[in-house]
């Protein structure tokens, strides 16, 4: 999955690089932590589980980008937003995607109870008939997709902690009340990429699946452990531990943590230690984490490795610096947290009720 790049100049895509992966897997092995991991033999993702979600006519598209010349990639690659193809992308993708279903079902068949995918290209932006964001195949809506017909699961939770929103699985989802989509995201009033209408607080799904989509937008940058801690006891947990899922998937993308050009949050890689440990007390701890986004290698590889070493069991870092959310997240909280659609009574009871006992806030 390290085997494309980016061929030409564009300022937008030149972040994307192999070297996500080697950094990340290089902290791991920095940590010791590569040996004390069960190795899942990977394999591509079959043309059949892609379909799971995308078309077969976006398949052929990127199917045909093995064989193309740079000025042919840079064609296609013009007819998307924010996206590059290369020769290997197409196996890559297929790679991506049959790795996080290794990875379900070594969870599903109880050989582990929980693990991290870390594979490139990232998925949670693309659609049905579209790569967008980096992304080609949606690995974790394929995911859900096939958690469901394979093993007749019923509820999955899908927690997506990266910066950009992930319009991909929301759309796909939005009509399904067997998944539960959350995503906090950089939003700042629709000024900020994606640039949609459909990423703030309001779109809570569509038909049987109106109110299982849960968008928390960030209207400022800055955020830090505590926003983020705090849109988890306020918006997610309730509502997580209502809906009981029997699978989780986590869209862990890293760009949402500190020192990230994209994010520009404060969050520091102890925080998604804390941000996995509470996942894990749901689904009977069967929790899925597939690599999306993490631009500034540093911090993505330290995130990386905190995360995985708290799926090992080890014990929780410390988190410091200033524990009370800002304004403007309390406010982004409020928002979600008044709207009339409820998954159920108690759920939102449980959220007004944390909503009205909500702590000091900093500005």
């Amino acid at each position: 999955m390290t085997s494309y790049k980016l061929l030409w100049d564009d300022p937008v895509c030149d972040i994307e690089v192999p070297e996500r992966l080697l950094s990340s897997y290089e902290q791991l092995e920095y940590y010791h932590l590569v040996g004390r991991c069960v190795h899942v033999p990977i394999r591509e993702g079959s043309e059949e589980e892609i379909m799971l979600v995308h078309s077969s006519e976006y398949l052929e598209v990127v199917k045909s980008t093995q064989t193309m010349n740079q000025e042919e990639l840079r064609r296609v690659s013009k007819n998307y937003d924010a996206v590059y193809f290369h020769p290997n992308s197409y196996r890559c993708a297929k790679l991506a995607v049959g790795a996080t279903l290794q990875l379900v079902d070594s969870v599903m068949s109880g050989k582990v109870l929980n693990g991290m995918a870390l594979v490139r290209p990232p998925g949670h932006h693309s659609q049905r008939n579209a790569a967008n964001g980096f992304c080609v195949f949606n690995n974790v809506a394929i995911a859900a997709q096939y958690a469901k017909r394979r093993y007749g699961l019923q509820r999955i939770l899908i927690v997506d902690w990266d910066v950009h929103h992930g319009q991909g699985i929301q759309y796909i989802f939005e009509e399904d009340p067997s998944v539960l989509y959350y995503s906090w995201h950089r939003y700042e009033h629709q000024k900020f990429w994606p640039l949609l209408r459909e990423s703030d607080y309001d779109a809570v799904g569509q038909g049987n699946g109106k109110g299982f989509n849960i968008n928390v937008p960030w209207n400022k940058v800055g955020m830090g452990n505590s926003d983020y801690l705090a849109a988890f006891f306020h918006v997610l947990l309730p509502v997580a531990f209502e809906f009981a899922p029997e699978l989780i998937l986590v869209s862990s993308g890293y760009d949402s943590g500190i020192g990230d050009p994209e994010g520009e949050m404060k969050a520091t890689p102890e925080c998604f230690a804390h941000l996995t440990h509470f996942l894990m007390q749901l689904a009977n701890g069967r929790l899925c984490a597939v690599l999306e986004g993490g631009y500034h290698l540093k911090s993505l590889s330290e995130s990386v490795s905190m995360t995985v070493k708290t799926l090992l069991g080890d014990p929780l870092p410390r988190i410091s610096g200033e524990m009370a959310p800002c304004l403007s997240n309390e406010c982004s909280q409020h928002l979600v947290m008044n709207l009339d659609c409820n998954i159920s009574g108690a759920a939102t009871l449980s959220l007004l009720t944390v909503c009205s006992t909500s702590s000091t806030i900093r500005p």
